[in-house]
C-alpha cells in the first residue's frame, strides 16, 4: 500500500502532493514498483494535526481519485478518511477501499455506510484523536488492549454487514516507544483474529527514537522493521517508499521457496 498524501502538512514531506499532475506521477511510480493499493488521504493525522473542515478534505481528495482512476483504471485505490460522507464520495469517484483510523467510532454513520458501499474496510487502533493522542499514552496491557480492540470492533463491523475487515494496530497512534515495539513484537497474537493485518511502520517516530533519524532519513530503519512485520505474517505494508518495501517482499518469498525446496528433495 504506497501512501499518496493531498496534504499540506504531513509528516514526511515527500509524501505530500500540491497538484493532480504530481500525484498521477507518483501512483503511476509506485504501481511500476508493485505497489496493490494507493492510500489516499486529504487530511492529515500525524501527532498533534487538527482536523481538517469536511469542504476541504473533500475538495482535497475527489478530484485526485477521480483523475488516478480515469489514468489507472486498473489501480486499486483506498480512501484514508474517518468521514462516512467522505468515503461515499471517494468511493463513487473510484476508490475501491476505506481506511479509517477511526475504526468506526469518530463517525456513528460510518459502519453502516462502508456495509452499503459493499468494500473492504481497514479499522485501525487509536488512543484519543490525533491531536491529543501522544501527549502520555498509557495503557496496563497494550497487545492486549489492542488486540480485545480491534476484536470488538471487527465484529461490530461485521455485524453491520462488511464482509471484508483488515486490522490496524496503530503504530504511532497514541502508543509510545515501548508500546509500538511490543505491538511489532505481538503481531502473531493479532493473527489469531483470523482477519488480514495492515502494519503501518514506514519512517515513524517510533523508529528515529532509536536511530537518533529524521523521518527523511528512516529509509533503512523502516525497511528493517517492515521486514520483522512480514516475518511476523503482515499482510499488507502501508509504506512510502514502495520499491524497497517490495524488495524485503521478494527477498522474503525467495527465502520461502529455498525452504519449500529443501523440504521437496527430502
Amino acid at each position: 500500500m504506497g501512501i499518496l498524501n493531498i496534504t499540506p502538512d504531513s509528516f514526511h514531506a515527500d509524501s505530500r502532493k500540491a497538484t493532480v499532475d504530481a500525484a498521477l506521477r507518483t501512483a503511476e511510480q509506485m504501481l511500476a514498483e508493485g505497489a496493490s493499493i494507493i492510500d489516499i488521504g486529504g487530511a492529515s493525522t500525524r501527532p498533534g494535526a487538527h482536523e481538517v473542515p469536511l469542504d476541504e478534505e473533500r475538495a482535497r481528495i475527489v478530484p485526485f481519485i477521480t483523475a488516478i482512476h480515469q489514468r489507472f483504471p486498473g489501480a486499486c485505490i483506498s480512501i484514508d478518511t474517518w468521514r462516512s460522507s467522505i468515503a461515499a464520495e471517494a468511493i463513487a469517484a473510484g476508490a475501491s477501499i476505506v481506511n479509517d483510523i477511526g475504526a468506526g467510532l469518530l463517525d456513528e454513520a460510518m459502519l453502516d455506510t462502508v456495509a452499503a458501499l459493499q468494500v473492504p474496510y481497514v479499522i485501525m487502533h487509536m488512543q484519543g484523536t490525533p491531536r491529543t493522542m501522544q501527549k502520555e499514552p498509557k495503557y496496563t496491557d497494550v497487545l492486549a488492549e489492542v488486540l480485545h480492540f480491534l476484536s470488538v470492533q471487527a465484529r461490530a463491523a461485521r455485524q453491520a454487514g462488511i464482509a471484508d475487515v483488515i486490522i490496524d494496530p496503530g503504530f504511532g497512534f497514541g502508543k509510545d516507544k515501548t508500546h509500538n515495539f511490543t505491538l511489532l513484537k505481538g503481531l502473531p497474537a493479532l493473527k489469531t483474529l483470523g482477519f488480514p493485518v495492515l502494519a503501518g511502520l514506514s519512517r515513524k517516530r517510533m523508529i528515529n527514537e532509536v536511530l537518533g533519524t529524521t523521518p527523511a532519513e528512516a529509509l533503512n530503519g523502516t525497511t528493517v522493521l517492515n521486514v520483522i512485520a512480514l516475518i511476523a505474517h503482515a499482510d499488507i505494508l502501508r509504506v512510502h517508499d514502495v520499491n524497497e518495501a517490495m524488495q524485503a517482499v521478494k527477498l522474503l518469498n525467495a527465502v520461502d521457496s529455498a525452504g519449500h525446496c529443501s523440504e521437496a528433495s527430502r
